[in-house]
């Protein structure tokens, strides 16, 4: 964010678990905002076809791994690892893996191969950690109700820890392809002491998928 900037528009605070009566960001991230998302017609169009299809092509569904932006409001616990160059999040949800690299290399060039994580740089400014990430694959999920994202969007997250316990994370999304302006909002996440991640072998008798059907 340039300095002296007006902060993106619409921003919402939400709990990290999200789980409770009230916005449920891992489900449905217009439900954040007072008046939705700012979306492009034809991705509100898609988001549309998505719900009324029972969000039944869904990559968590089929065992493929989940959006950065969606992965931040998943109900299963993730482990931080940094070392001096690398930043590691291991989620237990798909047994997902993310590199943010602090090494001070640039993001990749306009034709990067598209990631499911995409492509994720950090640095310190002051004691909250910068990262931001390009390169998605074009048209992937962020929320269980099918809010599209594409290979234009550019994520920046803003890690902070308030104290021994809280984890803050501010998150703005800018996709000039599916949205018509920057929206960001602000999860607290929550330490889980004397824990360890448990393994999550999602394709493992998964006999889900036949009952995916739309309407």
């Amino acid at each position: 964010m340039v300095p002296g900037a007006p902060p993106p528009t619409p921003n919402a605070v939400v709990a990290a678990s999200g789980q409770s009566a009230g916005p449920r960001p891992f489900q449905d991230l217009p439900s954040l905002f007072p008046d939705g998302l700012p979306l492009q017609p034809w991705a509100a169009e898609l988001r549309k076809q998505r719900l009324a299809d029972n969000s039944k092509d869904h990559p968590d569904a089929h065992c493929l791994p989940l959006n950065p932006v969606q992965l931040h409001s998943h109900p299963q616990a993730r482990k931080i690892i940094q070392t001096p160059g690398l930043v590691l999040i291991l989620y237990e949800a798909n047994n997902g893996l993310r590199q943010i690299f602090t090494d001070g290399r640039p993001l990749p060039g306009d034709d990067p191969d598209p990631w499911w994580y995409g492509y994720s740089v950090g640095h310190w400014e002051g004691d909250t950690l910068v990262v931001q990430t390009t390169g998605f694959r074009d048209l992937g999920w962020i929320d269980e109700q099918g809010t599209p994202i594409t290979s234009a969007a550019k994520l920046t997250e803003r890690f902070r820890r308030l104290n021994y316990g809280t984890l803050q994370i501010e998150i703005t999304l800018d996709d000039p392809k599916t949205f018509t302006r920057p929206w960001s909002f602000t999860l607290q996440q929550h330490l889980m002491p004397d824990t360890e991640l448990i393994e999550f072998i999602c394709l493992e008798n998964n006999t889900s998928v036949k009952h995916l059907v739309g309407k």
